[in-house]
């Protein structure tokens, strides 16, 4: 008798409509494969792993707020099911883990790609590979953790002045808003600009303490005092840094800004 082939529970997670569509459209020809669950961030992803209890999860490494390595470090190594990382490149994520032997996709992701490691994980859960796969993704956030640590020491922005450079530590900014091909730094009570746009520096300050909070806005969360809805029709939500300086949160970014104080408060 012919053996059914085992029901892999999947979960997406990314912060994009269009790459989690992709994933589902390179699923639907999978018919072993039942999509259980999206999430759009770090936080909905924690929350879907514990309630779901997914075998096999999509991970996109950029989420803001909680990025990819955040939700392993918040569900824990020991505990997440088989993972496909997707990332757009990141040479350091890349050979983290090849190095690693963990399967990832590049965005945008290819068809023969993702039937690869699909293939793969198929494998790797019809044998017994939990306590390898828990091994494996320790020793990844090992890796991340010291890169983190290294880029944090050295996360030093040069801004340019009428008599030179001006060196900032990272723990000096305050928040950080685009202005048209520039960035505009609040730093020191002053505002400083640089020709680099948010994504980049977003990229290069570290997630756990600088967030997105909107299109055109980076704020150093240690700066924050206060969380606010307005009370206008608007239904506007700002938040009030410690200077008094108001910062507008997008709506799709509420939830995850509102976690991630809720996290450094508890």
């Amino acid at each position: 008798m012919i053996e059914r082939a085992r029901s892999i529970r999947a979960l997406i997670a990314d912060d994009e409509p269009l790459a989690r569509r992709g994933i589902r459209q390179l699923l639907s020809p999978h018919e072993d494969v039942a999509v259980v669950g999206e999430a759009r961030n770090g936080v909905e992803t924690v929350r879907a792993l514990r309630a779901l209890r997914p075998n096999l999860l999509f991970l996109d490494v950029q989420m803001p707020t909680l990025d990819g390595f955040g939700v392993l470090r918040e569900h824990g190594a020991e505990h997440m099911p088989a993972v496909i990382f997707v990332t757009a490149y990141d040479d350091f994520a890349v050979r983290a883990f090849e190095a690693n032997a963990l399967d990832y996709l590049v965005k945008p992701v290819e068809e023969a790609r993702f039937a690869q490691a699909l293939d793969r994980t198929r494998e790797r859960l019809r044998s017994v590979e939990a306590v390898a796969l828990s091994k494996k993704l320790a020793d990844l956030l090992a890796m991340e953790t010291q890169r983190r640590q290294q880029s944090s020491a050295s996360a030093r922005l040069l801004v340019p002045t009428s008599t030179g450079e001006l060196v900032l530590d990272a723990d000096e900014i305050d928040w950080i808003e685009a202005d048209d091909y520039y960035a505009a730094i609040h730093a020191r009570g002053r505002r400083h600009l640089i020709r680099e746009s948010l994504a980049s520096l977003e990229q290069r300050l570290e997630s756990s303490r600088f967030v997105r909070v909107h299109r055109s806005a980076i704020v150093n969360i240690d700066r924050v005092r206060e969380l606010r809805s307005t009370s206008d029709t608007s239904g506007e939500t700002v938040l009030v840094l410690r200077d008094g300086t108001r910062v507008p949160v997008s709506r799709r970014r509420r939830e995850q800004v509102a976690a991630l104080l809720r996290r450094i408060g508890s």
